[in-house]
C-alpha cells in the first residue's frame, strides 16, 4: 500500500504523480479552450505541439530520477490532454482527493486509477457532487497547519470560466481537516488577458523552501488577503513576481526539497535569487507547456513527502 503523506510544498518528495504529454490530441478549437492563455496561442497558431511537450516533460521526469523519486504516469487515455494532474487529485496530509474539476475532463481522473487502488480505500475522498462542490489542486497550497485556497468571489462565478474553486470547496476541505487554519483568497479572473488572469492560487503564490515565497500581488483582489501572507511569510522572505512573470508561470516551479527547485530555464531572475539563498534550481525547458496556462507543479500530484 501507499504510505501517503504531504504536509507541505517543499519536504524532500518521494512518490509523485508525473502527468503525461503522449496522445494528447489535436489542438483544440477556440471553443475548447479551458483558459484564455490556450485561447490566445489557439488564435494565434502557437500552440504548443505534442513533441515538444513530450520532450519537456521528459526532461522534468529525469530530475526526479536523479533524486531517485519514485514516478507514476497516468494510462494513456487516446487524444486526451493529460498533463496537468494537479488539477484532478491531491493529496493533504494522508488522505487523497478526487477533484472537483471541469466536466469536460472527466477522463483524466480514471487514468489514475491504479494508483488510487494502491491506497488504502478509508484514505481517499471523491467529491460526489461535482455541480455543487468545485475545487482543484492548483488552488490547494499546503504550509504546515495551513491550508491555503485560492477561490474567487465574484457574484458571476457560474460565468466565469476561470474560476476553478468556490465556497462549497472551500467548506469541503475545511470539514475534512479540521483541525487546520484555513486561509482562502480571492482571485482575479479573466479571459480577456491571461495577464489578468490567476487560474489557479499557485499562478501567483506558492511557498518555496522552509520560510520563502514567490508572490504576484496583482493576483489578488484583496489586499487584505495578500498581506496575509506577507505577514506569515516576511516581506524580506518574499520574490515578487512582475505581471509578466506572473504570465509565463514564474510562481509555479516545484520543489523536490527545501533546497531543491525545479524551475523552468528562462526565469533568470527567479532563479538567481533562489541561488542567492543557497537553493539548487533545476533548470529545464517548459515554456511550451506554459502555453497552456500550467507549468511544473500542474504537472504533478505529489504522493509522499519526508
Amino acid at each position: 500500500m501507499l504510505a501517503l503523506n504531504v504536509k507541505n510544498e517543499t519536504s524532500r518528495l518521494r512518490a509523485v504523480v508525473l502527468g503525461t504529454a503522449v496522445s494528447n490530441g489535436p489542438t483544440p478549437k477556440a471553443a475548447e479552450a479551458y483558459d484564455p492563455k490556450s485561447l490566445e496561442h489557439i488564435l494565434a497558431g502557437t500552440y504548443p505541439v505534442e513533441a515538444d511537450m513530450v520532450s519537456e516533460m521528459e526532461a522534468f521526469n529525469k530530475v526526479f530520477e536523479k533524486y531517485d523519486v519514485k514516478v507514476y504516469r497516468p494510462e494513456l487515455v487516446q487524444n486526451e490532454n493529460q498533463i496537468f494532474t494537479r488539477d484532478i487529485a491531491f493529496v493533504i496530509d494522508d488522505i487523497i482527493i478526487e477533484a472537483g474539476i471541469l466536466p469536460d475532463r472527466n477522463k483524466e481522473f480514471p487514468a489514475i486509477q491504479y494508483v488510487i487502488d494502491q491506497v488504502d480505500p478509508k484514505k481517499f475522498k471523491k467529491i460526489e457532487d461535482k455541480e455543487k462542490i468545485h475545487i482543484e489542486g492548483g488552488d490547494v497550497i499546503l504550509w504546515n497547519d495551513y491550508i491555503f485556497i485560492g477561490t474567487y468571489h465574484g457574484a458571476d462565478y457560474s460565468q466565469v470560466k476561470t474560476a476553478r474553486t468556490n465556497k462549497a470547496g472551500i467548506d469541503y476541505i475545511k470539514e475534512l481537516f479540521p483541525h487546520k487554519k484555513v486561509l482562502t483568497f480571492d482571485l482575479v479572473k479573466s479571459w480577456e488577458d491571461a495577464r489578468d488572469n490567476a487560474l489557479h492560487l499557485d499562478c501567483c503564490f506558492q511557498p518555496v523552501g522552509t520560510d520563502k515565497a514567490i508572490i504576484y500581488k496583482g493576483g489578488f483582489r484583496n489586499e487584505a488577503e495578500y498581506q496575509q501572507l506577507v505577514d506569515l511569510f516576511g516581506m524580506e522572505n518574499m520574490f515578487h513576481i512582475t505581471r509578466n512573470e506572473m504570465y509565463h508561470m514564474n510562481s509555479n516551479i516545484f520543489s523536490i526539497a527545501p533546497d531543491v527547485v525545479v524551475s523552468e530555464k528562462n526565469f533568470t531572475r527567479l532563479n538567481t535569487w533562489l541561488r542567492d539563498r543557497g537553493f539548487t534550481v533545476e533548470e529545464i525547458p517548459y515554456a511550451e507547456i506554459a502555453k497552456q496556462e500550467g507549468l511544473l507543479r500542474c504537472s504533478t500530484l505529489p504522493l509522499i513527502r519526508d
